[in-house]
């Protein structure tokens, strides 16, 4: 299918476009737009900036596109409130249409709760919870759209059902809304901070304190949106820092290891990763912050070096929760994954 790109007028970068298949094989491509500024004008802020150019999309989507990281100021992240200074490069990306549903997909599920309202998985490792473009397929949206017969809409097409999520790598519970009020008020505790949200890792090191409160604000980094940065002496420049606080608790210490439960007051991006190897203590695994992968040799000093686990060793293994719909006291537990559990058994063998 034809795309056309529309540029501001005084812009005299070329665009990129950036293409992909919609469902039914078309292609459909992103539109790059670039927009330098001529004069600041006090007071504009940038998502009435954009409106003024593009004039058909509504500041509520700009702000989503901003907040999103579709919008980015001279190559970086940005807020919907900054002020475009004179010589400023706006570039916004103009996601294709999306599709109309996600495309059932008949895929393992590991169900440890559903009623008519809800249900709950533990998650496997390797598998996103949601399509990020139209192509995409194999995430935990597809699967739960072909085991129910219906799910929640949501604000996202990408998204049926999908209440929160956890990272591609990170095992355990998520839950499910199969109606549009189990979803909002599911999605209300967790606005709230009224869930208690329970996670188990195996972290580097012998932790000193039996427990603490991690009280450190996270950013996106200004380069990529695969990593998340603290605040240091000099931080990048319109880094948009956001509370983040951690509770953790000891739960045993082993030769070179600790095993920890992790209580996130906030749900930052990658909050409980970053927080414990912010600490000296990253998690086991985890290649992005600092943790190494380890084998049978490495824990017990014979056996193969082969890896037991490739990325991180974060379990969510509790939720506790009020039923969206019966209002019941709900209590959801996942087992830990067969990579997470024999590295315990081996550490146990250590002792």
């Amino acid at each position: 299918m034809d795309c056309r790109i529309e540029m501001s007028p005084d812009d005299p970068t070329a665009p990129d476009i950036s293409t992909n298949n919609d469902a039914n094989g078309e292609e459909v491509a992103e539109e790059i737009h670039q927009h330098q500024i001529g004069k600041r004008s006090p007071g504009r802020r940038l998502d009435k900036y954009l409106h003024d150019k593009h004039p058909r999309i509504s500041r509520t989507v700009l702000q989503r596109y901003i907040k999103e990281g579709l919008v980015t100021i001279n190559g970086r992240p940005t807020k919907a409130s900054y002020e475009p200074a004179a010589g400023d490069v706006v570039e916004i990306i103009l996601p294709p249409p999306p599709p109309s549903e996600v495309v059932p997909e008949d895929l393992p599920l590991d169900i440890v709760y559903e009623d008519e309202w809800m249900l709950a998985i533990n998650k496997s490792a390797g598998i996103i919870c949601h399509p990020a473009r139209a192509t995409q397929s194999g995430t935990v949206a597809n699967a739960v759209a072909f085991h129910a017969a219906s799910l929640s809409h949501g604000d996202d097409p990408f998204r049926p059902g999908i209440v929160h999520r956890l990272d591609k790598n990170t095992t355990g519970i998520m839950v499910v809304a199969k109606c549009d009020e189990a979803h909002w008020r599911l999605a209300l505790q967790f606005e709230r901070r009224t869930m208690r949200k329970e996670y188990f890792a195996i972290c580097e090191g012998k932790l000193e304190l039996d427990g603490d409160i991690i009280n450190k604000p996270l950013a996106p980094h200004p380069e990529t949106t695969q990593r998340m940065i603290l605040p240091s002496a000099s931080p990048p420049r319109q880094a948009m820092f956001k509370e983040a606080i951690t509770q953790y608790q000891v739960k045993k210490r082993y030769r070179g290891y600790t095993t920890v439960e992790l209580l996130p007051k906030t749900g930052r991006t990658h909050q409980l990763r970053v927080h414990m190897s912010s600490i000296g203590h990253p998690i086991v695994g985890d290649n992005l912050y600092g943790g190494k992968p380890v084998s049978e040799h490495d824990l017990t000093g014979r056996g193969t070096t082969d890896p037991i686990i490739e990325h991180q060793a974060l379990h969510a293994r509790m939720l506790q929760l009020v039923h969206p719909i019966t209002e019941k006291p709900l209590t959801l537990e996942a087992p830990l994954s067969a990579p997470i559990a024999r590295i315990v058994e081996l550490l146990e063998q250590q002792r």
